[in-house]
């Protein structure tokens, strides 16, 4: 079964950041993108969001950059 990738914005929308967040995110390699071969668009994978949608609810975090992102995302709700 193949993966699905989410584009800048749909990923944001999922994540409920802006295109812009998840850009800086990927910059800065807190959050990197997959990028798309054919016009190398960054590309969001199902899996990964899902993995930090988890580690947000749940509180458990499995990388440093994962902690990172629950930290923004916790500034970004207050």
């Amino acid at each position: 079964m193949s993966e699905i990738y989410f584009s800048v914005k749909e990923a944001a929308e999922i994540l409920g950041v802006t295109p812009l967040t998840l850009r800086n995110w990927d910059k800065s390699g807190k959050f990197p993108a997959q990028r798309h071969p054919m016009n190398n668009y960054r590309v969001y994978k199902h899996s990964s969001l899902l993995k930090v949608i988890d580690d947000i609810e749940n509180g458990t975090s499995k990388s440093n950059a994962e902690k990172r992102i629950k930290r923004l995302m916790i500034k970004h709700l207050d």
